[in-house]
């Protein structure tokens, strides 16, 4: 086989990365009543409504000098953060101190954009320095921040509203912290941003439709606690990369993601998806990488997926996926790791059993292919097998949604008679 593709590097790294946040969490979280403290603490900070009264820069008092407002501003608030945190235990802050906020470790100073004569702070960079904290309003007078990236520390409590000032965001990662509340709504104030990545924190709730409205590269969603369906203007979005997994999230996969043009790789592995797959999947022409695994997908593979001719990650895995696997499928030119393992696929063409194939990773274990080893027991199989699930019938998988039964028109009420007055 020849160099895996970037979208296989993506993938696996992805895999990985999850493997690594999960002993960094293990190994230096916080404890509950620690992370409770600090999310304590910045509720008692934050303004009433979350912003930055007007003028607020004024009324900090400072007796030292600044080659310019703004980076009086952002010195304001990363004395402010630095307040906030509750342990570094690397000393990445040690030398925060002094009106050099240009030299503070972690903190990147560029020309304004609006103005190329003075520097000030464009970007953030505290990946990995398992830092305990909260994150303060006072950041949101760095206006001029491009990149914020705070991932792998323990920072706890809500992404402050302020954080709407930060108008020229393009980069903005706080993954693998302890982040709770609601989908973070300022990021859909940033015109700029392009990459959003929110992973392995305790979000939760509805995923806002506008956010797949937004001119994104790149969206990291996974490992929180989302239980929303999944907005139908997924099909407007801009990403390359878009990743669902390991959260909550239910009902369908979107008609409309055969109109995403841009899509490279979708991951909705461990939801509680269900239905049968949508037929628009196979519009995707430029995807690499689909994985639907784990969840509650039912019916046939709808034939359309053999349009995929450029995916080379397929796993449908860990589904109740039933019918017959098709060889076209199985032989789609870029393919080079396709499970369907643990589904009730009961008939296989030959280009799809493994033994057969050499060139491709291939999974058929746990379905219902009666000459294959390590296949689910008959009677487990007739179980579903006698129900067969039509898709064209189904609101997923492209029948219409039933529609609400008609209540009948109520039955005209007789009129009361008229009596005309007696005549004289």
């Amino acid at each position: 086989m020849g160099k895996p593709r970037r979208s296989q590097v993506f993938y696996f790294s992805f895999l990985f990365f999850c493997f690594l946040s999960s002993l960094s969490t293990s190994s230096f979280a916080l404890s509950d009543a620690e992370a409770s403290y600090l999310s304590q603490r910045q509720l008692l900070t934050l303004p009433e409504n979350g912003e930055l009264p007007d003028g607020f820069e004024f009324q900090v008092q400072i007796n030292l000098k600044f080659d310019n407002s703004r980076l009086r501003r952002a010195y304001i608030a990363l004395q402010a953060w630095k307040k906030a945190m509750y342990s570094d235990p690397k000393n990445i802050t040690n030398n925060w101190v002094g009106p050099n906020v240009c030299g503070y470790s972690g903190v990147f100073c560029a020309q304004a954009l609006d103005d190329p004569k003075i520097n000030v702070v464009a970007g953030v960079d505290l990946n990995h320095a398992d830092i305990a904290g909260y994150l303060p309003a006072e950041l949101g007078l760095m206006t001029d921040l491009a990149l914020f990236h705070i991932n792998s520390n323990r920072f706890c409590g809500i992404i402050p509203k302020s954080f709407s000032e930060l108008t020229l965001m393009h980069e903005f990662d706080v993954s693998n912290n302890r982040f709770v509340g609601p989908f973070p709504d300022v990021t859909l104030s940033w015109s700029s941003v392009r990459y959003i990545d929110i992973r392995f924190n305790n979000f939760e709730g509805q995923i806002p439709p506008e956010l797949f409205e937004m001119k994104l590269d790149a969206l990291f969603l996974n490992n929180n606690r989302f239980t929303s369906t999944i907005p139908e203007s997924i099909g407007q979005s801009t990403v390359s990369v878009v990743t669902f997994a390991n959260n909550k999230f239910k009902g369908c996969i979107p008609r409309s993601i055969g109109k995403m043009e841009n899509l490279d790789e979708i991951i909705f592995m461990n939801n509680d998806l269900g239905g049968c797959f949508p037929p628009e999947v196979g519009s995707l022409k430029n995807l690499t990488v689909f994985d639907a695994s784990f969840n509650s997908f039912v019916g046939a593979l709808p034939q359309e997926f053999s349009n995929l001719i450029g995916v080379n990650v397929l796993d449908i895995s860990h589904n109740k996926l039933t019918g017959v696997l098709p060889e076209n499928i199985c032989k789609l030119p870029s393919l080079s790791n396709f499970s369907f393992s643990q589904n009730y696929f009961n008939e296989a063409a030959n280009a799809c059993v493994p033994t057969l194939r050499k060139d491709i990773v291939l999974d058929d274990t746990g379905n219902c292919l009666g000459d294959r080893p390590k296949q689910k027991l008959g009677n487990e199989c007739e179980a579903v097998l006698s129900h067969p699930i039509d898709c064209s019938k189904d609101k997923c998988g492209g029948g219409s949604s039933p529609k609400p039964p008609v209540k009948p028109a109520p039955k005209p009420q007789p009129k009361p008679p008229v009596h005309s007055p007696p005549q004289q």
